[in-house]
C-alpha cells in the first residue's frame, strides 16, 4: 500500500508550507504572494491528506477508503468557516480573506481529483 505521505503532491505541499515556516518564522523572510495565499492553497491536500492517511491505518476498508464528495465539502466548509470568519473575530493574527477560501476550494479540489484514490491491492492467487 503505498502512503498518501509518499503521494508527490503531498510531499510538495507539506514541504512548501514548512519552508514557507521556517523562512518567516525562524529567518523572517517573507515572499509576499506565498505568504499571502501559498498556505492556504497547500493546507487542504496537507489536512485531508493527513486526516484520509489516519483513517486509512484504522477503518476496515484500509487503503480502498476514500472521502466522499459530501465530506470534503464539510471539510472545506469548516476549515473556511473557523479561518476566514470565526479566528479573525477572536485573534489579530488572522485575517478574513476571501481569496483564501479560494485557495481551500482550489486544493479540496486538487485533494479530490489526484490523491483521493483508493489504492487497490493485488489480490493473492487462491490455492486449489
Amino acid at each position: 500500500m503505498i502512503d498518501i505521505f509518499k503521494h508527490p503532491i503531498f510531499i510538495v505541499a507539506a514541504s512548501a508550507f514548512w519552508i514557507n515556516q521556517y523562512l518567516e518564522k525562524t529567518l523572517e523572510i517573507f515572499v509576499p504572494t506565498y505568504h499571502g495565499y501559498g498556505d492556504d492553497l497547500m493546507a487542504m491536500p496537507v489536512v485531508f491528506g493527513i486526516c484520509l492517511q489516519l483513517m486509512r491505518w484504522f477503518h476496515p476498508l484500509k487503503s480502498e477508503l476514500t472521502f466522499s464528495k459530501k465530506q470534503l465539502l464539510i471539510g472545506l466548509i469548516y476549515f473556511s468557516v473557523i479561518f476566514e470568519l470565526v479566528l479573525p473575530r477572536l485573534s489579530t493574527a488572522y485575517t478574513a480573506d476571501l481569496l483564501d477560501v479560494l485557495c481551500y476550494l482550489v486544493g479540496t479540489l486538487v485533494f479530490y481529483r489526484f490523491m483521493n484514490k483508493p489504492v487497490h491491492q493485488p489480490r493473492k492467487p487462491q490455492a486449489l
